[in-house]
């Protein structure tokens, strides 16, 4: 989509925690944990329910605060900053893709990425945003359904829409949470294709998924237990081509 970002380390955790009070006890989603990726990287993050995964997301993307430790992303230290400059954060270096999809219903697929974009954008024309919309679309497959509202699309294609409103503000890093797990399996493929040619074009690409087959496709697995990193190198057997998937 935009230009990609430099070279060079685009998330950087240490020492993080994140404590929860649960009753007069405390509950730990994740503890003491050291994590660097760099741009342009594709990392998949497995671990089983619990584990701590969507809450290393959280902390990335600034939607929650660590307990202890410092998380750095695209250069910017995320801990220990006032609240209006993590909404700048939030609009200019990572965009999510919620498993949960989070579209307005109210407006159409084309309009819920136009309006990712014109909130990111520092300035954009409205033909503009709009152009670069229909672009992310099509990259998902939805070029012939950008009219449509969320209600009269299957969960697929809300969760394609939502993929595309990640891909449309450009921002260099990218988290997805489960992003093909309500999606068949030709449509899948197709979008953890964009996801790695996002990658290729320099952008950093972060997703959870319970889905083993899918790290194949990663340069690294990052897997979490009880909120700790338990392994974190190359998937077994190098990376493989995305075609080369089966699940």
């Amino acid at each position: 989509m935009d230009q990609p970002p430099d070279r060079g380390e685009a998330v950087r955790l240490r020492g993080v925690s994140r404590r929860y009070e649960v009753g007069t006890g405390e509950v730990y989603a994740l503890r003491d944990v050291d994590l660097s990726i760099d741009a342009g990287e594709f990392v998949v993050v497995l671990g089983p329910s619990g584990s701590g995964k969507t809450t290393l997301l959280n902390l990335i993307g600034a939607l929650d605060i660590a307990t202890a430790g410092t998380v750095e992303v695209g250069g910017k230290m995320v801990t220990g900053v006032r609240r209006a400059e993590l909404f700048r954060f939030r609009r200019h270096t990572v965009s999510f893709v919620f498993q949960t999809f989070n579209l307005f219903p109210t407006l159409t697929a084309l309009e819920n990425v136009q309006c990712a974009i014109e909130i990111t954008a520092e300035r954009v024309s409205a033909n503009e945003s709009r152009r670069r919309a229909a672009d992310a679309l099509a990259l998902v497959g939805l070029a012939d359904r950008e009219h449509h509202y969320p209600t009269e699309l299957s969960g697929g294609e809300q969760q394609r829409v939502a993929i595309a409103r990640a891909l449309a503000t450009g921002n260099p890093v990218l988290v997805a949470d489960e992003p093909t797990g309500d999606l068949d399996y030709r449509t899948g493929v197709q979008v953890l294709e964009v996801l790695r040619a996002q990658a290729a074009a320099g952008h950093t690409v972060i997703v959870v998924t319970h889905n083993r087959e899918i790290s194949r496709i990663a340069d690294r697995v990052v897997e979490l237990s009880s909120g700790r990193i338990v392994a974190d190198g190359p998937p077994v057997g190098g990376t493989a081509d995305v075609g080369e998937l089966h699940w």
